[in-house]
């Protein structure tokens, strides 16, 4: 009604407004319905709107489809993806083109990028019980999960993976069960064994994968070896995790933004926590042998490094590595984001140049 036309929704960071002070555009937008070829849109169009060239409509055509507005309707699913893979992600490939914004012959490319990515998931426990699954559901193609546990009782709060006829069982055997079961379109693969050093995870990694799926957090040194065994191999990995309230997820790309090693040295400097020069954050925070969690705080992490893992497999929604970010349930009106910047002195990743830097409000 003000000349403008709202396009891709109200949701920040999807919608946009487009000034059409003559109407046309939206005439444009009633008559590209999948059923007209762009010269018959643009007929249509100079139906109603006579004065206008048909050069101009074909050219808004143009920029509807490069700012990703646009597919073919007419373009079915790839026939890789079999009739009930395309009925089981038949909602979730609408919610990726959503997101998108790059032009796509079909909706379905993305879906079918899932289809080829291959995910190493380390860690089945609280958060890697649900970020297992939602990977799972949600169409890679292979997951092979690594996990030297058996399930106790004090495990079922938070790791869904689990149920009481599973106590005693190796936490792999279990898991890899309730996964196969959830999508068979999936290959589903693991092994029981410990991580000890980054050597454990290099090997791990050597059959070749897309990404790696840290969801352990012991021992301490874990996202360490991760770090260096992934910059060592040039895999994108992503980590997750929960402190209490606090849950939050790490998304690293060799080469692209500070590594993990850069974001640990920037978020120290960050928080001034005035430690001595041989004291370590423990000091400032001191850590209890087990982390309280519950099946939100579990749940959250899961879905949240779920949620990246799939950003960085598909390319979207477009999202620029080297940063965390999270929620504290405590003050969920403020997030959790932190971005700092490669470091030129990273022991680890030995940047060339530092990026821009910027920091949260705690």
């Amino acid at each position: 009604m003000d000349g403008n036309i709202r396009i891709g929704s109200v949701i920040y960071g999807l919608g946009a407004e487009i000034s059409d002070p003559d109407g046309w555009i939206w005439t444009l937008t009633e008559a590209m319905d999948g059923a007209r070829s762009p010269a018959e849109v643009a007929a249509a169009v100079r139906v109603r709107h006579p004065w206008l060239p048909a050069a101009d409509v074909v050219e808004a055509m143009g920029e509807l489809l490069a700012a990703g507005f646009l597919e073919d309707a007419g373009a079915g699913p790839p026939v890789e993806l079999s009739e009930r893979e395309h009925n089981r992600y038949a909602k979730g490939v609408p919610l990726l083109r959503w997101m998108d914004r790059q032009p796509r012959a079909s909706a379905w490319e993305l879906q079918l990028r899932l289809r080829r990515s291959r995910v190493l998931l380390v860690g089945v426990g609280g958060t890697g019980s649900f970020a297992a699954q939602a990977l799972v559901s949600s169409g890679v193609g292979l997951l092979h999960c690594v996990e030297p546990d058996v399930v106790e009782l004090s495990n079922l709060n938070r790791q869904l993976l689990f149920r009481e006829d599973d106590i005693g069982r190796p936490k792999l055997d279990a898991a890899l069960a309730s996964l196969r079961a959830l999508n068979s379109d999936v290959a589903v693969t693991g092994e029981r064994r410990a991580v000890g050093g980054p050597d454990d995870l290099a090997a791990l990694l050597a059959p070749g994968y897309d990404l790696l799926a840290l969801c352990a957090d012991h021992p301490a040194e874990v996202r360490g070896w991760a770090n260096t065994a992934c910059l060592a191999a040039g895999t994108p990995w992503v980590d997750g995790g929960y402190r209490g309230p606090l849950v939050s997820v790490g998304v690293h790309v060799p080469g692209r933004g500070a590594c993990w090693e850069c974001h640990r040295a920037g978020d120290r400097e960050r928080r001034d926590l005035r430690l001595g020069p041989d004291q370590g954050e423990e000091a400032a925070s001191p850590r209890m042998p087990w982390n309280p969690v519950n099946a939100v705080t579990a749940g959250l992490s899961g879905s949240l490094l779920a949620h990246a893992a799939l950003a960085l497999l598909t390319g979207v929604p477009a999202m620029e590595p080297g940063f965390r970010f999270g929620l504290n349930l405590v003050r969920p009106e403020e997030p959790a984001v932190d971005r700092f910047g490669r470091r030129t002195d990273c022991p680890a990743c030995g940047g060339a140049q530092c990026d821009t830097v910027s920091t949260r409000r705690d």
